[in-house]
């Protein structure tokens, strides 16, 4: 059981085993809620929560996280190789590195079809290149091109974008964009959006498909589930947010947050590509998500909105759970039933 006291933007544990509410004269909330572990989550996930509650501080030097996440990514890339195998050849397509990983046992018909991944990391580092690109290769049985973009602070907006732009245009020389799809988690989905924006100012030819698996398309101001999860859920490490600044600084720079390639939500969005967005609902991207989700069906296109139960912020990183193993099969599925051959 999770006992969790919000009193405006900031969160601590409570003393007191009672739920309470009171309200400022400007809508803050101050609350407390006792949370009792989810029964709608099989066992794996319960001991996962568990163990991320009393989760350390993450170090706010730019070094550290880099380090940290280099480590605990190379043993998460491995373990999906071992689950899922596949090769994986580093390649430099159009000035930028990128991972070509393809299936062992690809079928003749997927030949013509590519997937782009866009890595997870805050834009700051790389979080999930081979462990989002190994899975859906390896269940999809199609060739993904993971891009190493860029990485802010050294190269805030649009560096990342101008990147994926470059490979998507040298891809367009083997592959018809029918038989394209990109795909991302968080820092990667947020980057997907912004890509197809910039591909329409451009002229480009769109691709066929997008997974925008946790994702946000506003760096304006906050959302409400920004200010109640932190990126492992309910823990004591919650960032909130402000209305007085965007985001993520490092990452925007000077650009104006409603920039339309950079915050997709300000941007015409009739045409963009059929879509799959998943979430869940201790994701601190999970509204979001769901604002951007609503926009893309407000400009009459073909979007699809998947949220799973208790789990917080990109959880399919975590191959032991069995919500995993179903979400990562959803998002194969939608490629390959999306992307012409």
């Amino acid at each position: 059981m999770l006992l969790l006291a919000v009193s405006g933007s900031a969160q601590t544990t409570a003393a007191s085993n009672s739920d309470s509410a009171t309200f400022d004269p400007d809508g803050t909330a101050h609350i407390i809620r006792v949370v009792p572990m989810p029964s709608t989550v099989g066992p794996e996930a319960q001991q996962w929560l568990k163990e991320i509650e009393q989760e350390s501080p993450q170090s706010k030097d730019l070094a550290d996280i880099r380090a940290g996440t280099d480590a605990w990514r190379k043993k998460d890339s491995a373990e999906a190789l071992r689950l899922y195998p596949v090769k994986v050849e580093e390649k430099n397509i159009a000035g930028v590195r990128t991972d070509i990983i393809t299936p062992l046992d690809m079928p003749a018909t997927n030949k013509n079809r590519v997937l782009i991944n866009l890595h997870g990391g805050g834009f700051i580092s790389d979080s999930g290149s081979l462990i989002e690109g190994i899975p859906i290769a390896s269940l999809a049985k199609i060739k993904v091109v993971s891009v190493y973009y860029r990485l802010a602070p050294e190269n805030p907006f649009p560096a990342a974008v101008d990147d994926v732009v470059a490979v998507y245009k040298e891809l367009l020389k083997s592959y018809q964009p029918r038989s394209i799809g990109i795909f991302g988690t968080s820092a990667g989905a947020i980057l997907t959006g912004e890509v197809v924006v910039k591909f329409k100012q451009l002229g480009l030819p769109l691709p066929a498909a997008l997974g925008m698996f946790s994702t946000l398309a506003d760096f304006s101001r906050p959302s409400d589930s920004q200010q109640l999860f932190s990126l492992n859920g309910f823990t004591a490490n919650l960032a909130p947010q402000t209305s007085d600044r965007p985001h993520d600084e490092n990452y925007v720079g000077k650009t104006d947050p409603k920039d339309p390639v950079l915050s997709p939500l300000f941007a015409d969005l009739h045409g963009f590509p059929p879509s799959l967005l998943v979430t869940s609902t201790r994701d601190l991207l999970l509204s979001n998500t769901s604002i951007f989700h609503r926009a893309l069906l407000d400009a009459k296109c073909e979007a699809h909105l998947v949220v799973f139960e208790a789990l917080p912020h990109a959880f399919w990183y975590h191959f032991q759970l069995p919500e995993t193993k179903e979400a990562l099969q959803i998002m194969a599925n939608f490629f390959d039933e999306k992307l012409g051959k």
